[in-house]
């Protein structure tokens, strides 16, 4: 909310007719930007993919039209529909860059997480000097663009992003927890109703409440359960998973590209290594947590590009498109950060990495694996 503001300052001096209004939406929309996340944030993004098709972007949208929030922002001159469409960066009534300064290469939400987290973790990747870039913008043509002097800034951004992934969001021990979250949340849905998308049920999921839910369920009988349920005890008492073999991937070739993209395979490459472990099904996680390397922008187009003015010494902007291979940095990491990862339990670890290590470096593959 605060860089929103910021930025709301920058575009009232552009001269395009952007004024208090503007940048009280502006502000309201970055606050209510991540209101629609569910316990565990992203990861329970991946809880959802299995059972919905629902996003938090669409409960974020459902949030501020059909709670309080949105009876709140009524009351003080707001569309709760415009604001929630704006708060996601996908609103048809606005301007395209009040889109991009919400979501998209340029968003105030990367920038505010990187910041965040870079202070959180401990971290020195994350640490940008985003002011110098919001002081740049500019509009062309409903669009936000930079001056031509800060683009070494936007760089050092797309570089920071970069490392972050690399180093904090998906570090080994990071992804080690929260697949034991995920698999947890997951396996207990059956009777916890977790994927329940009332909005009742869902406000009520917080991360404690959720973990605390799964680490004291009733499992009875049921092999699921004790499942879910020792996964989340082995969380509390941070008893993690262990990673016994990594790749990075740079390019995918049919084999690879299979694997990224769909669940079924990885579980069948799963109940291959555990074959050739000898180990339980259940002992074997095959994680490849992939994103952009360079986001996409608020139209969730690929990024290609980004629009850079110049200022002449009578006020006029020239405006001119710099390529991604124009920026050597962020050229060498476009594409998508992907990991290739095999983790298991502290008893089966070299068991399963002998395994992982036959099926991954081409022996022991099983053909029976469909592509």
């Amino acid at each position: 909310m605060y860089l929103a503001g910021r930025v709301g300052d920058v575009l009232s001096t552009k001269g395009i007719g952007f004024g208090d209004e503007e940048t009280e939406r502006l502000r309201v929309a970055a606050l209510l930007h991540d209101v629609g996340h569910g316990p565990f944030s992203h990861m329970f993004e991946e809880v959802m993919a299995d059972k919905t098709e629902f996003t938090h972007e669409d409960m974020t949208q459902r949030i501020i039209r059909e709670t309080e929030i949105g009876d709140i922002l009524e009351k003080y001159g707001f569309s709760k529909r415009r604001i929630s469409e704006l708060a996601i960066g996908k609103s048809s009534q606005e301007k395209r860059y009040m889109n991009d300064v919400i979501g998209g290469g340029l968003s105030v939400d990367i920038m505010d997480y990187l910041l965040r987290d870079s202070y959180f973790t401990g971290v020195e990747y994350g640490k940008v000097d985003v002011h110098r870039i919001i002081n740049s913008f500019e509009i062309v043509k409903d669009k936000l663009a930079i001056s031509k002097a800060a683009l070494f800034a936007f760089e050092a951004l797309m570089i920071a992003r970069y490392e972050m992934f690399r180093a904090v969001y998906f570090h080994r021990t990071v992804r080690a927890a929260e697949l034991m979250i995920i698999k947890s949340m997951v396996l207990s849905d059956k009777v916890l109703h977790l994927s329940d998308l009332s909005l009742g049920n869902y406000l009520a999921m917080t991360d404690e409440v959720t973990l605390n839910r799964i680490a004291t369920l009733d499992a009875g009988s049921d092999a699921e359960l004790k499942l879910a349920k020792s996964l989340a005890l082995d969380y509390q008492s941070r008893n993690l998973l262990k990673c016994v073999f990594e790749k990075t991937v740079q390019g995918r070739d049919k084999f690879l590209a299979s694997i990224f993209n769909q669940k079924n395979i990885r579980d069948q490459l799963s109940a291959q290594i555990a074959k050739i472990a000898g180990v339980a099904p259940t002992e074997v996680y095959v994680d490849v947590p992939t994103a952009p390397s360079v986001p996409a922008s608020s139209t969730r187009e690929s990024f290609k590009g980004i629009t850079v003015v110049s200022r002449r010494e009578n006020g006029v902007l020239t405006p001119s498109e710099v390529t991604i291979d124009q920026m050597p940095l962020v050229s060498t990491i476009a594409g998508f950060m992907d990991v290739l990862r095999v983790y298991t339990s502290a008893k089966s670890r070299l068991k399963v990495q002998r395994a992982a290590a036959s099926v991954f470096h081409g022996e022991g593959f099983d053909s029976k694996v469909s592509m």
